[in-house]
């Protein structure tokens, strides 16, 4: 994937703000519910737990707090921006009529790009013995974030009054965190954390068979580097054939070479436990659980969190075998790496499958983002 590959971002994300792309940048034009391909077939009443959910996360928002999105956009910015839907929701049985009556559809001239991500599950243990080595470690209480004498917002600690960048992969992996106490679990798989730190959040599996989720608490504000791309340069991977799966098994294939290639990347992704059920997806950007195959990592500064995506790609199945997908899905989170007009990021799910379908999904297609209408002017379709 991605990934970005992605990491999912903690909720204080809402009350900042985004810089802005210029509309020149992001181009959308209005069109009919009937320029969607696939939108008859679609199974709109499925989406309406979904709908429900994000609007219960509104309500608790203040109506002026910022959702994102580009200052092109005429509608959908704003938390208020969503009161018509929302109210009119309460009320609404059939799921076609509510979103072809509430919501206009805008596509996106830019072709899309899509990338998948998944909660993955990696075996862990809380104390270190054993295959268990590696830790998996919570926020440092020394990582801060500042304002820069630009007034760009850094992140790094202070050391003797002087502000400098936090340690970066190559010194944390060398002991610079060590026997300070932050070591939430011991993991047997450098590469487990590795991947586990660019999906964002995971669950961790103990020796005794109980299910520990884990989710993103910070990064210590190095550069991301995708090491797919370090590969490719080095000629270790064509450039068509970079995946999760070929990248773990790259690296499974040259464990003398692990700590080097994933050093190459120096960012460093740190974890909270998180007492959410797990029965459903871990908590986006957004606030909410995220659900399979219908919560999306969008580009916050060019499409508003909540906004309903109509995505049209391919995505591989059971058999591996590519086919068309075109449903409706929500931008619900943000990504290291998901930059741009057209670009997304879909949540799989969790499991093999779900791992199997996010590691191998980098497809082209298209992006129609659907804004809320003002509650004076609903359409009457």
């Amino acid at each position: 994937m991605k990934r970005s590959l992605l990491a999912v971002v903690s909720l204080s994300i809402l009350g900042a703000c985004s810089s802005q792309q210029s509309s020149s940048e992001f181009s959308v034009s209005p069109v009919g519910f009937d320029a969607l391909a696939g939108w008859s077939a679609e199974q709109t009443q499925e989406v309406m737990p979904v709908l429900r959910q994000e609007c219960h996360r509104l309500a608790q928002l203040p109506p002026e707090t910022s959702l994102g999105g580009a200052v092109s956009l005429p509608y959908g910015r704003l938390a208020s921006d969503w009161s018509g839907a929302c109210s009119a929701l309460e009320t609404a049985t059939d799921a076609r009529t509510f979103l072809q009556t509430w919501f206009q559809p805008y596509l996106v001239e830019t072709s899309a790009f899509y990338t998948g991500y998944f909660e993955p599950q990696i075996d862990a243990s809380l104390t270190q013995g054993g295959a268990y080595q590696t830790p998996l470690y919570r926020r440092p209480d020394d990582l801060v974030r500042a304002k820069a004498t630009n007034g760009e917002m850094v992140t790094g600690r202070w050391v003797n009054g002087q502000f400098q960048p936090y340690y970066d992969r190559a010194a944390i992996d060398g002991g610079a965190l060590a026997g300070r106490g932050l070591e939430i679990a011991w993991v047997k798989n450098p590469v487990d954390l590795f991947f586990l730190q660019i999906q964002g959040s995971g669950r961790l599996t103990l020796p005794d068979g109980r299910q520990i989720r884990v989710g993103y608490d910070g990064r210590n504000g190095q550069p991301y580097v995708p090491i797919g791309r370090v590969l490719v340069q080095e000629n270790e991977l064509a450039s068509n054939a970079v995946s999760m799966d070929s990248i773990r098994n790259w690296l499974t294939a040259h464990p003398d070479r692990i700590r080097d290639i994933l050093e190459r990347n120096p960012n460093y992704v740190f974890f909270r436990t998180v007492s959410t059920s797990l029965a459903q997806g871990p908590s986006g950007a957004f606030g909410i659980p995220l659900t399979a195959g219908r919560s999306l990592a969008v580009d916050r500064s060019l499409i508003p969190f909540a906004t309903p995506v109509w995505v049209e790609t391919r995505l591989p199945d059971a058999k591996g075998v590519v086919g068309d997908w075109k449903h409706l899905a929500f931008a619900q989170d943000i990504g290291t790496d998901i930059k741009g007009a057209g670009r997304a990021d879909l949540f799989t799910g969790w499991g093999v499958f779900a791992q199997y379908v996010a590691g191998n999904l980098h497809e082209k297609g298209q992006m129609t983002i659907l804004l809320p209408r003002p509650p004076a002017v609903p359409d009457a379709q």
